[in-house]
């Protein structure tokens, strides 16, 4: 992949477009169904922001929403802060995937998203977009579809919360596993970029439960853990439904069934 040289701006991004192209990423991105000379349009006026080291803020709630983002490396989270102060984490992104999408059609992002590991993200004018989407039609209909899909994650997630405590974690093991999977790497062995604590307050658990269940699927020879490091040994289908799944079936394949 072509390195792109660093152009410092006065608010820290890129301004050398960035080689949509060729990025791993670009058919879960805006790039995706775009030809060359579409993308090539939208390189034109996409940045890339300064590396996000662990703790670093993206954006804050009630910061301007001038533009949208795209992970191109590590990953982010991105909460809510309840009347008492209190941290409601509303979700994990992973690289291809967009950040700030909530803000439309407000001026101010409503959310925090904070870089859980060192993290490249590239920023997108949302004025040019937009002028950008109505030149071309393919564009217009991949931020729809990724608004929609957006609220379709939002609406399972409150689903999975009315579920047990084992479901809840199985199914967002599963889903990690998915989205590792389309990006071409290992559906069954992936890094938790999150902490115990953190998928507590995304499920509506205790740390104490999730460390609880952790420890539980591991005896049970479901899933080994090493460090931040988890491999899925058998599905976990068994907690999501009364039914027997064959013992080869793959995780990445189970979430739909």
């Amino acid at each position: 992949m072509p390195t792109v040289g660093y152009a410092p701006s006065s608010h820290g991004s890129i301004r050398t477009p960035v080689n949509c192209h060729d990025c791993a990423f670009k058919r879960f991105c805006l790039p995706a169904y775009l030809d060359e000379a579409e993308t090539a349009r939208l390189e034109a006026i996409v940045k890339r922001n300064r590396p996000l080291r662990k703790g670093d803020h993206l954006f804050r709630a009630g910061d301007a929403m001038q533009q949208i983002y795209a992970l191109r490396s590590g990953a982010l989270k991105t909460y809510l802060l309840n009347q008492d102060g209190a941290e409601q984490i509303t979700g994990f992104v992973l690289p291809g995937e967009l950040i700030g999408l909530d803000a439309f059609g407000n001026s101010l992002f409503p959310s925090y998203a904070m870089a859980l590991e060192t993290s490249l993200v590239c920023s997108i004018p949302l004025t040019e977009l937009e002028e950008l989407a109505d030149a071309i039609p393919h564009l217009r209909k991949q931020l729809f579809n990724t608004l929609s899909r957006e609220l379709h994650v939002e609406q399972e997630h409150l689903n999975h919360n009315r579920e047990s405590a084992e479901q809840r974690l199985s199914m967002f093991l599963l889903n990690l596993s998915a989205r590792y999977s389309r990006r071409g790497l290992s559906a069954v062995k992936f890094i938790l970029p999150m902490s115990r604590g953190e998928i507590a307050n995304y499920l509506g658990l205790t740390t104490e439960t999730v460390s609880r269940l952790f420890t539980r699927f591991r005896l049970q020879g479901l899933l080994e853990i090493q460090g931040r490091e988890i491999q899925l040994t058998r599905p976990l289908f068994w907690v999501t439904t009364p039914h027997p799944v064959p013992a080869g079936a793959l995780p990445g394949a189970i979430i739909h069934a």
